[in-house]
């Protein structure tokens, strides 16, 4: 690192410690809930049926961190953006950030109303959700399609974000890493 890049890395504002943890574990928990949605589509339609509530649980368990995140998002402001950045990357870490929150809010939200629409209950084993709905399979069937376009596009936004990042601290030298890593 030359002395600009190492200026840039100790200059740039970061978040606290809150939104980093809460930044890479939902991270991990989608990654993790992706890959069980994915591995769905392998298995046997006799053992499919167990996976996905698995998956729903593990899903369920996701969108109450993902809650979480929001609400520490909505409290504790992100820094202000890297100095000597544009006001083109500025904002369009804004509509990107905003389009995350939209999907890893609405791909939840499908995925439990396909299942409920479904005619399945939730079963924890000590405890039932059951949500008393009557089971529409056109329409379960129709937010099913939905809740995976929607995870796609979730794959998709994640691999922008991904990229962006690398290229902004790694060609750009503008240290973004500084700001989300824990470990410096």
């Amino acid at each position: 690192m030359n002395n600009r890049d190492l200026a840039a890395h100790e200059s740039a504002p970061s978040y606290n410690r809150g939104a980093m943890f809460l930044h890479w574990f939902v991270a991990a928990l989608i990654f993790m809930a992706g890959g069980l949605g994915l591995f769905l589509d392998q298995i046997s339609l006799e053992a499919r049926s167990d996976w996905i509530d698995v998956h729903a649980s593990f899903g369920l368990v996701t969108f109450g961190f993902i809650l979480m995140r929001v609400l520490w998002r909505l409290t504790h402001p992100a820094p202000l953006p890297v100095a000597g950045s544009s006001r083109f990357a500025s904002v369009a870490s804004k509509v990107s950030h905003l389009l995350l929150y939209l999907l890893m809010i609405s791909l939840p939200i499908a995925g439990l109303i396909a299942h409920v629409f479904g005619g399945s209950v939730i079963d924890y084993g000590l405890v039932k959700l059951d949500f008393g709905i009557e089971p529409d399979e056109d329409f379960s069937d129709l937010v099913e399609s939905i809740h995976r376009l929607l995870a796609y596009l979730l794959m998709a936004m994640v691999a922008l974000h991904i990229g962006v990042a690398l290229w902004r601290h790694f060609i750009g030298r503008e240290g973004i890493f500084a700001r989300i890593l824990p470990i410096r």
